[in-house]
């Protein structure tokens, strides 16, 4: 028999003691996914003061040996199931690496300063784990997307529509920004409206800016050049962001109202992804051996483009506080690529795909004219930061998916609530 083959089909692996109490097929079974059976009394099994590792592994009292038939027996098939996904859990969130379980030991020993937040036993023993729920950002789990419907807790409501303007064309009624704020300001669910303005043009008068109503508007500006914000900017916590959801958008997001809360409301049943409207999609290309990058439209997507999508603020947190310094600093260099790494963060965090909604007919991703996306090398340049991101992560994080969610059939009866957006279902609309 190959032993490879073996461990991978097995449901159930023995592991006894080797020459001392642990044995390395503890780690193997982990990794293939294999219900762990322990032979070995009184072994402490690692990070066991955090781990419940009831939730993943079977003991048996090495005395009692010929009792191991009947006692795997026992095991109903949907608690088998539970083992199992829970030996892929800890495998890949604590064990999979050197780094990781490092990181983790650093995190157990951290949790035992004085003034260190303490995270509980749901938190460690739950994808994504304790290394991606970075205690600093709350001390309530229902803070983080991820943990919401293992809470059965909702997010909170409403949404703060972050605008990243770049290009910073002249303001009149006619300009997609302009058209973009009404859109917002007539939205059910916006809690207030946040404009970051990085580019050189001169910031509008408030009186150019359309009516928001008792919608609050804050705008955040560099006034130089030398200290104008970074691309990354746009996914700094800033601290008008009280919302769970964000919508982030950038400056020529061509989409009314009904798309706005239509996306909103499946961002709610998915509070962990990214949710929105343009999409594109990686694959492998054999001839350059390297990750390829398309815009083609195709039946598979991996990446929800930030320029009109939502997302928890958390991931926000995430960006700022938590990736790699070499990766924050090729989307500074590059001055791009910075949706492309939030969706490999949020990939990274959740291990699911984001999630395409579908718009109207008439939505085009961009207007036309001097638009630094239309650049040749634009697109050259994306394909080289998925490269580099996906090295420095150790592999690449992006989920294909080809989910598209109608507003036709999302949650509606269709024969009674088939107009609930006609925004969106009116052909050039």
């Amino acid at each position: 028999y190959d032993y490879e083959t073996l461990l991978q089909n097995s449901t159930f692996c023995l592991v006894p003691r080797g020459r001392r109490l642990g044995s390395f097929r503890f780690l193997e079974a982990l990794q293939a996914g294999c219900i762990p059976v322990l032979l070995s009394n009184s072994w402490v099994l690692p990070f066991q003061s955090k781990i419940d590792w009831k939730q993943a592994a079977i003991w048996a009292d090495e005395r009692l040996l010929l009792q191991v038939p009947d006692i795997v027996r026992s095991i109903s098939a949907s608690r088998i199931l539970a083992l199992r996904q829970q030996t892929q859990v800890l495998w890949e969130r604590y064990f999979s690496s050197i780094e990781k379980i490092v990181f983790t030991t650093f995190e157990i020993i951290r949790e035992r300063l004085p003034d260190y937040p303490h995270r509980n036993g749901l938190t460690w023993n739950t994808s994504p784990g304790a290394l991606l729920t970075v205690p600093t950002f709350s001390d309530t789990p229902r803070r983080f997307p991820f943990l919401l419907d293992t809470l059965a807790y909702a997010p909170g409501l409403n949404y703060t529509a972050v605008i990243f303007v770049q290009i910073g064309t002249q303001l009149t009624p006619n300009t997609a920004l302009y058209k973009l704020v009404k859109s917002i300001t007539k939205s059910q669910y916006v809690d207030k409206i946040l404009i970051l303005w990085a580019s050189d043009r001169a910031i509008p008068t408030r009186k150019r800016w359309p009516s928001t109503g008792h919608i609050p508007m804050h705008i955040i500006s560099g006034s130089t050049s030398e200290d104008r914000p970074s691309i990354s900017q746009r996914f700094y916590p800033h601290e008008h962001i009280e919302t769970d959801a964000v919508l982030s958008l950038d400056e020529d997001a061509i989409l009314n109202t009904d798309e706005l809360d239509f996306a909103y409301q499946v961002w709610r049943d998915f509070p962990d992804r990214i949710v929105g409207y343009p999409a594109r999609a990686h694959f492998w290309d054999d001839s350059k051996n390297a990750w390829g990058y398309t815009s083609k439209w195709t039946n598979y997507y991996s990446i929800v483009l930030t320029g009109a999508a939502f997302y928890h603020r958390y991931y926000n947190y995430l960006y700022t506080n938590w990736l790699s310094y070499l990766l924050l600093k090729t989307v500074q260099q590059s001055s791009n690529c910075e949706d492309i790494l939030m969706n490999l963060l949020v990939s990274h965090v959740t291990r699911k795909p984001p999630i395409k909604v579908t718009q109207r007919k008439g939505y085009k991703d961009r207007e036309g004219g001097r638009s630094p996306w239309n650049d040749p090398d634009h697109f050259i340049q994306r394909q080289s930061c998925l490269n580099t991101f996906a090295a420095v992560f150790g592999y690449m994080p992006l989920l294909r998916s080809n989910l598209r969610l109608d507003p036709v059939l999302y949650r509606d009866s269709v024969s009674n609530l088939r107009k609930k957006y006609r925004q969106i279902e009116l052909v050039g609309s």
